[in-house]
């Protein structure tokens, strides 16, 4: 199997690109390669099957969620109020929707999970992960609202990014921000 890790890196971003544009269906090795812009065979050379792609791709998505350390900083100052907490859930759905790709091919992977099980396994116990790490990190935010507050807001802010990806026009009354905040709100009240 090959090492260079930097091509192993292009060929993950090529693959959540192609996700994105053509769905699981038209996730191959050779779409990959093209996308990558790598010899014909690259991607084979790092991934043994399409099922070691698709895990591999799964776990690479939340690599490309992370936010700036700049988006982080901004979220943890300043006075533990309603207001700051819309703030920070304002600019996790903005980041959400503006990484356009890496959220759609995310939802591709979800989809393709229900049809392969040690993909559903992973996004499951990765999912669960990343909500209780969320549950503790708002715990000692200090930030209003509890553990019920967090799992709504994942449950009800997800469907309002799958809206803006796949409908964006189906709230076209009211911006993200001010969905965003009017949700944040219901679940605190």
């Amino acid at each position: 199997m090959a090492r260079n890790p930097e091509r192993r890196t292009a060929l993950l971003d090529a693959a959540i690109e192609v996700l994105a544009d053509e769905g699981a269906r038209g996730l191959t090795f050779r779409t990959v390669d093209v996308r990558a812009g790598v010899p014909v065979g690259t991607t084979s050379n790092y991934f043994a099957s399409r099922d070691e792609l698709l895990m591999q791709v799964g776990s690479h998505v939340y690599v490309r969620f992370v936010p700036d350390p700049a988006e982080l900083e901004r979220a943890g100052t300043g006075p533990a109020t309603t207001d700051r907490f819309v703030r920070v859930m304002q600019g996790v759905v903005a980041r959400l929707v503006e990484r356009r790709s890496v959220s759609l091919a995310l939802l591709e992977l979800r989809l393709e999970a229900t049809r392969r099980p040690a993909l559903q396994r992973m996004l499951t116990d990765r999912v669960r992960d990343d909500l209780e790490t969320n549950v503790a990190g708002h715990a000692e935010s200090g930030l209003p609202g509890d553990r019920s507050t967090v799992v709504m807001l994942f449950l009800a802010l997800n469907g309002l990014v799958v809206d803006q990806l796949t409908l964006p026009g189906l709230h076209a009354d009211r911006t993200t921000a001010e969905l965003v905040d009017r949700v944040v709100r219901t679940a605190l009240s």
